[in-house]
């Protein structure tokens, strides 16, 4: 079915865009510092037959190995779905304000109640679109995908459309 293989192909997709967005832009003046990341989001948002409230929280490192920083992070929704996973992320910044961030990321995936996509093991591909306020935190826009890349016998995947309020670790926790 194209729209399967559409979706399947989006995390192809996330890390050439990345490669190509992070070619042509620049980096904030600043060093951003490790991020605390708070999601709200619609599951399931493509087939709506297994849609349910969707919650994120996850970390973002501020180490840096070459364009990609380390993060992780857990989603819960409202059928006891839960996803475990870690990986990496581009921020790329247009100006001082805008921030797109790509990021893909292994993890353990159980099903709960909820969409059974086929295998424990799924990886999620992830754009994020954000607006950087004066004090570093975000509010961002973001669509994921989470599919087992044919692991399991069956592949149906997952999407998500999200907002997150993103805000420095020390912020919240200190220095």
């Amino acid at each position: 079915m194209p729209v399967k293989r559409a979706l399947g192909q989006f995390h192809f997709v996330i890390l050439v865009l990345a490669a190509a967005l992070a070619s042509g832009s620049r980096p904030a003046k600043a060093a951003d510092p490790d991020f605390i990341g708070f999601s709200l989001g619609y599951f399931d948002v493509n087939h709506q037959r297994n849609d349910a409230l969707e919650a994120r929280i996850e970390y973002r490192s501020d180490k840096r190995f070459w364009l990609f920083k380390p993060f992780g992070g857990m989603m819960t929704n409202n059928d006891a779905a839960f996803h475990a996973y870690a990986g990496v992320l581009i921020d790329i910044y247009f100006g001082r304000r805008i921030v797109i961030t790509p990021s893909f990321a292994p993890g353990l995936y159980l099903h709960g109640g909820s969409k059974d996509l086929g295998y424990p093991l799924e990886f999620r591909s992830q754009i994020e679109i954000a607006y950087r306020f004066d004090d570093y935190s975000r509010l961002s826009l973001s669509f994921n995908h989470i599919s087992n890349a044919s692991l399991g016998d069956r592949n149906p995947g997952v999407e998500t459309l999200a907002v997150s309020y993103i805000i420095p670790f020390n912020k919240l926790f200190g220095n």
